[in-house]
């Protein structure tokens, strides 16, 4: 019999009596500009706070004109009303034009079959077929004589034109082999940085959109162009040989400018040879190292009409670095937040030191006055001598310079000597918290001088942790800095050394990332970098994208699972399938290979648990534990899409894997896997090849081995991923928060403690003169998702992703008073949070609209009165032994401690 809980509901007339579906999307983003899906993807949200809000039906229209779409006319597109609660669709209107703007609403029926109607949100196609660009691709002269790749100086590209009608609307799309930044009649167009993003440059490219109407005039106009290297044309020498990359080669871009006049007709202003070029103040530029200015250089004007260009040169056609150029349709990179220094120390006249306080990626931006000629030298590192010289040996590790012109992470600004001058470099992105500052002649700077700039992928918050333990939330903030540090279109390792896109780092912190920030669009950008560097074969390389290296070492299955852990937690986190889809027969592929390499199913391709504590487990322990885990996802993915032959035969692969794996590795009767090491017994555990029955023994050993190590962590990478969790889901919650908030040597909170660290490193040990890791480093970051799992329960539910029923299995750990857990969900705002009331617990939760949820009552709790305020009581069935079904709405409920038997 299923017993029921009481709970007491407010008065209905303090809610709003309506739904209102808000937060429209297309393709994951807010009125976006140029996209190139012909089914695009539309979502919302349902801004209902009452009790049991739910959606049963919606209707799309979707049409040319915003007024007849507001008034639910849609031209393109009226889609039938469908009784559904789905809040995420295709477009399926007729076939979308290009250069089109396109306006959308959504009205829906509620709970009370009531109907509201959104506001109209809109987007706009872009190019859609390659077919369509008009402009030519074009650079500089210096091609003339051979390729231009040891060119240093940038080079600026030019044109003037008559627009001799009024302008009712103007894009500019525009595609480059580097980086850019585009002007208009002298004004810099957009807030992005480092555009487009970077991509496997010989397979596919990224083009941006752009709104210049309100730059463009009727009448003379100009439009600039200045161009970078990016990794498009790496000039700086290190051991990952982009220098050498297959596409290397001088910067060059394809611009169209469309404008539509009020009479209808449309005008296409291209880059062509009637360019002119010249090179810029920008004397040297490397998305590695630094860049290079001397002002001295700057020509007055450049962007502008009536310019004097008769110095400057003829351009030259060039051909396309792809046969694929698509819409770059992610959250852009910009500089996110400014940073004032929190020290300022002057040494002398000359030299200068500057801490931020807090490490960061990004660049530093310098307001100075001095004599024409100076040359100030601004050197970014993370440590800081007592002596006051900057440590740079943990971040130029891999950096082999050619000769001493271009000092890691040291940007060269030369000034004009006219007034106050600003510098920030424009193609470049550092890793520091510490500037210093030289020059060749004396200077005077104050602290407020030099600021820091936040850059990275521009993603919106999601999620909010906050606890009674300060280091807890210092653990999560910096968990969170290091995320950010490491997303510039694609997940990075570090923001100094490297800059790689590490399949292996990016795997263990997607839950992170998407408990935290709306990173989707970002991660399918990356996967299709997967898809461009997969071999026929099916292998991937260690890091993507790549300049041809990686495929032969540290690109197993612990690694590159990125190809179906991705795409798999992209659909748990928002029920949308659509990169699962993409990417299947890449999995496929890739399965297939490593079945035909070790048809035994045990393999030993892969890494292993990096940069251990002390404890070593057997690479063919971890990659065939991630073998079992992409078969599992692959299998999953078969049935979803109906693919039933697929289904079956990637699930016996999988029954395969296991039953090799534990006929080696398990010992039943002692509940041990392998020597018992802390990543061995998790892992097994967190990626679920235990038999059910054997569980709780083996997380009882591990449990036991946590306490034989002083109730301290001993895992690398890997066992990051898999030791919090495996406690913590097996009734050692406790135990795993004593872990999480450990402060002494080994542990997340040692680096805090010890190091007033701001960031997670890359290796456990603290800093010091010989241990030569980065301080900002994302691959021990999966403590930030643990956080959300935890201490305040939400998890998706396969059978209903996308949090449209969302799994509560909070734990009220007992060295916690309080913990509130925030996450914004496809559906809305979940919020879980808990407080300590002696024994007894108070327990806070919100399922938003059109959601549902289960809640599993902890182990040694009792659910006690449940209620909204005061007011009507009602039922809530129990679903299973200690699990409750919640639907939309705001609860408090008393958990009653229970003593142990």
């Amino acid at each position: 019999m299923k017993t029921i809980i009481t709970l007491i509901i407010g008065c209905a007339c303090v809610f709003q009596a309506y739904a209102e579906p808000v937060n429209l999307r297309c393709e994951h983003l807010t009125n976006p500009l140029g996209i190139d899906a012909y089914s695009p993807r539309l979502s919302w949200q349902l801004n209902d706070p009452r009790y049991g809000a739910q959606q049963t039906a919606y209707q799309i229209t979707v049409g040319t004109d915003s007024a007849a779409v507001a008034a639910g006319r849609g031209n393109v597109w009226n889609s039938p009303r469908t009784n559904s609660g789905t809040m995420l669709i295709k477009y399926e209107g007729d076939r979308l034009q290009p250069f089109a703007r396109y306006f959308w609403r959504v009205a829906v029926w509620d709970k009370d079959n009531a109907e509201s109607v959104s506001h109209v949100a809109a987007f706009e196609t872009g190019m859609m077929e390659m077919s369509n660009w008009k402009g030519s691709w074009i650079s500089d002269g210096v091609l003339k004589n051979g390729n231009g790749v040891d060119v240093k100086p940038a080079p600026y590209f030019r044109k003037e034109f008559d627009a001799k009608k009024k302008i009712r609307s103007a894009r500019a799309y525009i595609a480059v082999g580097g980086l850019y930044e585009l002007y208009v009649n002298g004004e810099r167009i957009g807030n992005h940085r480092l555009d487009p993003m970077y991509t496997r440059f010989d397979r596919r490219n990224l083009y941006v959109a752009h709104d210049v109407t309100r730059q463009l005039q009727e009448g003379k106009n100009a439009v600039g162009v200045l161009l970078g290297n990016g990794w498009y044309n790496h000039q700086s020498v290190a051991v990952w040989f982009f220098d050498n990359a297959p596409w290397r080669a001088r910067p060059a871009f394809c611009l169209d400018l469309r404008i539509v006049y009020d009479d209808g007709t449309t005008e296409t202003i291209v880059s062509e040879r009637d360019w002119k070029t010249s090179l810029s103040p920008v004397i040297f530029n490397s998305i590695y190292t630094a860049e290079h200015y001397d002002a001295r250089l700057e020509q007055e004007g450049w962007n502008r009409v009536g310019f004097d260009a008769s110095k400057w040169k003829e351009t030259y056609y060039r051909s396309a670095p792809s046969n694929l150029i698509v819409a770059q349709q992610l959250h852009p990179i910009r500089n996110v937040e400014q940073i004032s220094a929190m020290d300022f120390e002057k040494i002398n006249d000359t030299t200068f030191i500057y801490n931020l306080g807090r490490n960061i990626s990004g660049v530093s931006e310098l307001r100075v006055k001095g004599e024409a000629g100076t040359e100030i030298r601004l050197q970014h590192a993370e440590i800081c001598r007592p002596d006051k010289s900057l440590y740079m040996r943990n971040i130029d590790e891999h950096y082999r310079p050619k000769d001493n012109t271009d000092p890691f992470q040291t940007d060269i600004f030369i000034l004009a000597g006219k007034g106050e001058e600003v510098f920030m470099p424009r193609f470049n992105y550092k890793g520091f918290q510490y500037v210093k500052i030289t020059s060749n002649k004396p200077l005077t700077l104050s602290k407020d001088a030099l600021t820091g700039w936040f850059m990275h992928s521009d993603v919106p918050p999601v999620g909010r942790v906050e606890t009674s333990n300060p280091l807890v939330n210092k653990i999560w903030q910096a968990t969170n800095n290091s995320y950010l540090s490491n997303l510039f279109g694609y997940p990075t390792d570090c923001p100094q050394r490297e800059k790689n896109g590490w399949t292996g780092d990016a795997q263990i912190a997607i839950e992170t990332g998407l408990y935290n920030f709306d990173g989707i669009t970002v991660y399918e950008k990356w996967m299709a970098d997967h898809r461009d560097e997969q071999q026929p074969n099916g292998v991937f390389p260690n890091i993507i994208p790549t300049s041809g290296c990686g495929y032969d070492w540290a690109n197993g299955l612990d690694w590159t699972s990125t190809i179906a852990i991705i795409p798999w937690q992209i659909y748990m986190f928002y029920g949308d399938s659509q990169l699962l889809a993409d990417c299947y027969d890449n999995i496929k592929r890739y399965l297939d290979h490593v079945d035909y390499l070790y048809p035994s199913g045990l393999t030993k391709w892969g890494l292993g648990d990096w940069i251990p504590v002390k404890s070593q487990t057997p690479v063919e322990f971890t990659s065939t534990l991630y073998y079992y885990t992409d078969a599992m996802i692959l299998s999953r993915a078969a049935k979803l899409f109906g693919k039933e032959e697929d289904a079956v035969h990637y699930a016996a692969l999988a029954e395969k894997i296991k039953t090799a794996f534990n006929n080696k590795y398990l010992d039943k009767n002692g509940y041990m896997y392998d020597k018992g090491f802390q990543t061995e017994l998790s892992a097994a555990l967190h990626w679920q090849i235990v038999h059910e029955e054997l569980k709780t023994g083996v997380a009882a050993n591990l449990a036991k081995r946590v306490e034989a190590d002083n109730r301290h962590i001993d895992v690398g990478l890997l066992g990051s991923k898999t030791i919090l969790n495996a406690l913590s889901d097996n009734g050692y919650a406790d135990l795993a928060f004593t872990l999480a908030s450990q402060d002494t040597y080994p542990s997340w909170g040692h680096w805090i403690k010890h190091d007033q660290a701001t960031t997670l490193y890359e290796a456990w040990q603290a800093i010091g003169e010989g241990k030569e890791a980065s301080l900002n480093h994302i691959m021990f970051g999966e403590i930030g998702a643990w956080l959300y799992k935890a201490l305040g329960g939400i998890h998706p539910d396969p059978a209903n992703p996308g949090f449209a029923n969302i799994l509560l299995k909070p734990h009220f750990v007992k060295d916690l008073t309080y913990a509130t857990v925030n996450f914004q969900s496809p559906y809305g705002e979940i919020v879980s949070k808990w407080e300590r009331k002696k024994k007894d617990v108070i327990y806070k939760v919100t399922v938003p609209a059109n959601a549902k949820a289960t809640l599993y009552v902890p182990a040694n709790y009792q659910l006690g009165k449940v209620k909204l305020s005061a007011g009507e009581v009602i039922s809530l069935p129990e679903t299973e032994k200690g699990a409750y079904s919640l639907v939309a709405g705001s609860y408090e409920m008393e958990f009653k401690s229970q003593k142990m038997k």
